[in-house]
């Protein structure tokens, strides 16, 4: 890559980082209120499981993307770049992204139970269950990050910074057999593992749908859903097919990118920074792609809710109304104050203006 392609790539992560910021954690915060406290439709158990994964991909969003992406690309000298902030960060990041992925699955995983089973529909159909269940993966998630804090080590290196050469410390990857392990055993298990499992159980949801829509013909799936049931199932379907490709689409490149780097090129010496070597470009892009997924994953899970639609268009027009009623009363306050202001001034003929009732014309 050349030397202006470099400053184009580089301007362009400058700038993505910090708008997926500024639109994902709001959005995030706000899907965790709409299925939280709005009437979206939506079972007891998914309202559980999607607020966890709103609000794990919002810490995922600040530790990963605000605190580390955007403060590299525009801080000199990010504070994370000392110990103990150096390890600590890891933790947090693996942590979230963990928690993330393997909240989908377990979600997945569920929802293929239910369908196969009426024991386990009872069993999990539970808030408590999922409750449990949610706290589980979380702490196991934070637990099997704990070793994520020592692959990196803090260093004096030196910088050209300002076009001085200056020494500071910097928190880069331990070159060690224990940080090659661990990686390896981190890109599996929240990259690797996650894809397949929800390619897979996606898959036999879609079967199972469609098999259960052959045991019934045409007019009985009419009487019992009042209409024909097979475009909901093709709806379904490509519900569950489009959750599926885009897991995959957006976390596949950093899993296979990841083991690029930490293979071939898992050296102390080699400069991850250095964007002439293709394996970086792709490597950034990647995460640009898996750091998206963090942000979209509302999208994916309850704007395909017709409940949430409904209940968000609820809340908007509900802002318009209360808007429109303001200005009525504004409007009706102001002529009053008009009546009044006439029955103060001089005038031959007195007239009194009584106020009875006040309605909202539409």
């Amino acid at each position: 890559m050349k030397e202006a392609s470099v400053a184009v790539f580089v301007t362009v992560q400058k700038i993505y980082y910090p708008l997926l910021c500024i639109v994902g954690i709001p959005a995030n915060l706000f899907t965790f209120y709409m299925i939280c406290f709005r009437k979206c439709g939506m079972s007891d158990t998914a309202i559980i499981y999607l607020s966890c994964l709103a609000i794990v991909d919002t810490f995922y969003l600040v530790w990963v993307i605000l605190i580390d992406l955007t403060l590299t690309f525009w801080v000199p000298q990010p504070f994370w770049h000392s110990d103990p902030w150096c390890g600590i960060l890891g933790f947090l990041q693996y942590g979230s992204l963990y928690s993330s992925s393997w909240i989908v699955v377990v979600f997945t995983i569920e929802r293929y139970l239910i369908l196969r089973s009426t024991a386990a529909k009872q069993h999990f159909s539970q808030a408590c269950v999922t409750k449990l269940t949610c706290v589980f993966i979380i702490l196991v998630s934070h637990l099997a990050s704990v070793p994520l804090g020592w692959i990196n080590i803090v260093t004096p290196l030196n910088l050209t910074v300002g076009g001085e050469n200056v020494t500071l410390p910097r928190c880069h990857y331990r070159d060690e057999t224990y940080s090659t392990v661990i990686v390896w055993i981190t890109t599996f298990l929240s990259g690797g593992i996650p894809i397949v499992l929800v390619i897979i159980f996606n898959y036999l949801i879609g079967c199972h749908l469609c098999r259960a829509s052959n045991l019934f013909t045409k007019e009985e799936r009419r009487v019992m859903h009042g209409r024909s049931s097979r475009g909901m199932l093709r709806r379904t379907v490509l519900l569950l097919g489009t959750v599926s490709v885009a897991f995959v689409v957006l976390s596949l490149p950093r899993f296979v990118t990841y083991c690029i780097l930490r293979t071939k090129y898992n050296t102390e010496n080699f400069n991850r920074n250095d964007y002439r070597i293709p394996i970086n470009v792709a490597g950034d892009l990647a995460n640009m792609l898996q750091n998206l997924n963090s942000t979209t994953n509302f999208l994916l899970y309850c704007m395909v809710s017709r409940g949430f639609r409904q209940e968000l268009l609820h809340v908007v027009t509900c802002k318009l109304k209360a808007r429109k009623l303001g200005s009525v009363i504004t409007q009706t306050t102001m002529k009053v104050f008009s009546v009044s202001d006439h029955r103060a001034s001089p005038s031959a003929d007195h007239v009194t203006v009584v106020l009875t009732n006040l309605k909202q014309t539409e």
